[in-house]
């Protein structure tokens, strides 16, 4: 069991409202550049989606069950094929996007516990939370020639250390895409 981290992302870390979704001043960034620079599986999740199960905060839940479910390419059928937990103290109602369930357990218990690859999209908190507990073995990154300056960062300046191997970089269009794997133990 691995657990993926999957983040639109930009030069300067910032991860917040990459859709515009949010209202942030500097909101939509993400984009700006074309359908065709976030559509389809630019993570390179593939059979991760298919065997793995995805962990969204409430948030992130709710903006991905109204854009999903009405979706019939291939990757949207895997995207609402995927079991989906969600974080959430607040919501009951999962029935608008199939496959999801809310999170019964403590979050770092039931990630701990899980055999298949969990992959978290967006979800800052719920990162947050398994980074803070040593849990992400991988980040992809989809990163934007954007700088905002402000924003809620990936990587926020009190947050653990990391040590990271970069084991893929492409270009996407017109961001690049990056995969880090957690480093072996020196």
């Amino acid at each position: 069991m691995s657990v993926i981290v999957i983040e639109f992302i930009t030069l300067d870390g910032i991860v917040s409202d990459p859709d515009g979704s949010g209202g942030t001043p500097s909101g939509g960034w993400a984009f700006r550049y074309g359908p065709g620079t976030v559509a389809g599986d630019k993570f390179r999740l593939g059979d991760t989606l298919d065997d793995g199960v995805m962990l969204l905060g409430r948030t992130t839940w709710q903006l991905f069950s109204k854009l999903w479910p009405g979706r019939d390419d291939p990757f949207a059928a895997r995207m609402n094929a995927v079991p989906k937990l969600v974080v959430s103290r607040t919501l009951t109602d999962t029935s608008a996007w199939a496959n999801s369930r809310v999170l019964d357990a403590d979050l770092v218990d039931a990630v701990k516990r899980e055999e298949r690859d969990v992959i978290v999209t967006g979800s800052l908190s719920v990162v947050r939370m398994l980074m803070s507990e040593g849990l992400v073995d991988e980040y992809r990154l989809l990163t934007f020639p954007t700088v905002l300056g402000t924003g809620r960062r990936l990587f926020p300046d009190d947050g653990p250390q990391a040590e990271l191997a970069c084991v893929a970089a492409e270009q996407a269009g017109a961001a690049v895409f990056t995969v880090y794997r957690r480093a072996a133990a020196r």
